[in-house]
Formats: structure tokens, sequence, C-alpha cells
């Protein structure tokens, strides 16, 4: 004999809400692991593109040393202006890695916004159920 569900009792309604209850748990919970591993990852692609940078940086500035040593040296144009052309370059590369890195480093890129949204909108529905 099937129950209305106008007719159902107070004990079945609350086992139902709190059925309904951890089954929306256990999607945000999933949700959230999901949101999060795919924000970790673009943080890993990130902290490389800062670590690339950062490397190609000292790297630049090592040659650009050796230019000035080079100047100092040997005062001939050729030695030095090569290794400083190559200095620039390499610090122009490292300075532009530095600053993509350092863009998908920021807090906003790094929010679960889903995740936040839908839980607003699970309190929400919690409520409506609870009245």
């Amino acid at each position: 004999m099937a129950t209305n569900k106008d007719e159902r009792s107070l004990g079945e309604l609350f086992s139902e809400l709190s059925r309904e209850t951890a089954a929306l748990v256990r999607q945000e919970v999933a949700l959230a692991k999901s949101e999060l591993s795919e924000r970790a990852a673009r943080v890993g692609r990130s902290a490389g593109m800062l670590g690339a940078g950062g490397v190609l940086a000292h790297a630049g500035v090592l040659t650009i040393i050796a230019a000035i040593v080079a100047l100092l040296v040997a005062a001939g144009l050729p030695l030095w202006a090569a290794a400083l052309i190559v200095g620039v370059v390499l610090l122009v590369v490292g300075y532009v890695l530095t600053r993509q890195g350092m863009t998908g480093l920021t807090p906003e890129r790094l929010t679960p916004t889903e995740t936040i949204q839908t839980l607003k909108e699970d309190a929400q529905w919690a409520k409506g159920q609870v009245k």
C-alpha cells in the first residue's frame, strides 16, 4: 500500500531528509575534491613556470656578469657584446615566465568557487526542507 507524500509521518520525513542530506554532503565532498585537484594541478604548473623563470633569470645574471668580466679583461666588443646580448635575452624570458607563474598563483584562481556556490545553494535547500 503506497503512502501519499502528505501522509508520511514525521519520522519518515526526517529519515528522508537525513538520507538526502547525507547524499548531498557526499556529492559536495566529491565536487570539492575534484575542484581542488584541478586547482592543485594549476598551482603545480604555475610553480614550475616560476621555477623555470627563476633559473633563467639567474642564468641571465651570470651571463651579464661574464660579459662584464669579458669587457674588463678583453675590452673587445665581440666577446662581451655577445655575452651581454645573451644575458639580456635570458633576463627578459625569465621575467616573462616569472610573471606568468605569479599570475597563476593569485588567491582568486585558487578559491574553489563552484563548491562555495553549491554549498550556499545546499544551505538554502536545507532551510527550505526544514520549514
